[in-house]
């Protein structure tokens, strides 16, 4: 679903006509870029000012255009982001629909693969950019931005809903019947073709054609049934392969940083061994220094110990003499 009057039984995008409203266009431009959390916010401001500058109609309106979903949002960010790729996804959707009749085998499964590998592509660009405005989505986010690409490839109003970035809701195609929007469920209604004239057959060459046409009609929905099933399957494989290639970039990461920090430590560890070292011969050389200097110590304790008995025995014959020469003294 994409805000949008209703005109001549279609779904037109808000800037599909030119009787649409110049502010509301800037208006509905502004609101479908802002994240969802944020939109009724800035909704409400842009109602504001509308009735402050007296337009009561567009304050209405714009009082009207619904919140978009995250998948819707992340579609619309992404085509303003990246316009051109977009335009050239919905390009390669008209010629695939015109190679439905005119290619057959190689050529036209190459288209496919194109097809594939691109929207594949746009749905991880999507996510790149959610990603970088901060609101990562969901892996079912992701799925349904997948089917909105997939469904303005299939479909020509879809790609013009899908290119004026103002989706409310996800887009999805059938196959047969047509593009519809998930929240609510909404089909794209085109204009009635007229009805090719009937040439008058036979009723058994009639009933014959029919039978036919049927068998063909059946055959041509199973065949683009399994075909959007192996584009599925394959975008899921592509989204595996993307994982585990990010996983082992990751932890090939990790191993180098791993073995970074190993050679740090190993170069520390030979310094640590090369500084103890050093200290083991500086040890090893202070003991034997500690142990010469402890015989010194022992030598100079027992001249110590001599030196003081000698001064002792001095001191006393010193002693001995003073009192004799005093004994003399005081005699004579």
């Amino acid at each position: 679903m994409w805000a949008s009057p209703r005109r001549q039984g279609r779904l037109l995008p808000v800037d599909a006509d030119s009787d649409t409203d110049p502010g509301l266009d800037d208006v509905a431009d502004e609101l479908y870029g802002v994240p969802p959390e944020e939109f009724i916010a800035a909704r409400t401001a842009r109602v504001d000012d509308a009735r402050a500058a007296g337009d009561r109609a567009l304050a209405k309106t714009i009082g009207a255009l619904p919140k978009p979903s995250t998948a819707a949002w992340a579609v619309n960010v992404l085509v303003r982001a990246h316009r051109e790729e977009i335009e050239g996804l919905i390009e390669l959707g008209g010629l695939l629909r015109e190679a439905q009749d005119s290619l057959a085998g190689d050529e036209l499964r190459a288209l496919n693969t194109q097809r594939g590998k691109l929207i594949s592509a746009l749905t991880r660009q999507a996510s790149a950019r959610a990603r970088e405005l901060g609101h990562p989505i969901s892996t079912a986010v992701a799925t349904q931005v997948e089917e909105t690409l997939r469904a303005a490839m299939a479909d020509p109003q879809a790609g013009e809903a899908v290119l004026a970035g103002r989706l409310t809701s996800p887009l999805s195609y059938s196959g047969m019947g047509g593009v519809t929007g998930m929240r609510p469920q909404l089909r794209v209604v085109r204009d009635p073709a007229p009805a090719p004239a009937r040439r008058s057959t036979p009723a058994g060459e009639g009933d014959r054609r029919a039978r036919e046409e049927q068998r063909q009609e059946r055959e041509e929905a199973a065949r683009r049934a399994a075909e959007e099933k192996r584009l599925r399957e394959l975008a899921g494989a592509r989204e595996e392969a993307d994982a585990a290639a990010a996983l082992a970039e990751e932890t090939a990461a990790r191993a180098a940083e791993e073995r970074n920090r190993a050679g740090e430590l190993d170069e520390r560890h030979e310094r640590l061994q090369a500084r103890v070292e050093e200290l083991t011969a500086e040890l090893a050389r202070a003991e034997e220094e500690a142990t010469e200097v402890a015989a010194e110590l022992r030598r100079a304790e027992r001249h110590r110990t001599t030196a003081e008995r000698q001064a002792r025995d001095a001191a006393a014959a010193r002693d001995r003499a003073e009192a004799h020469l005093r004994d003399l003294e005081d005699g004579g």
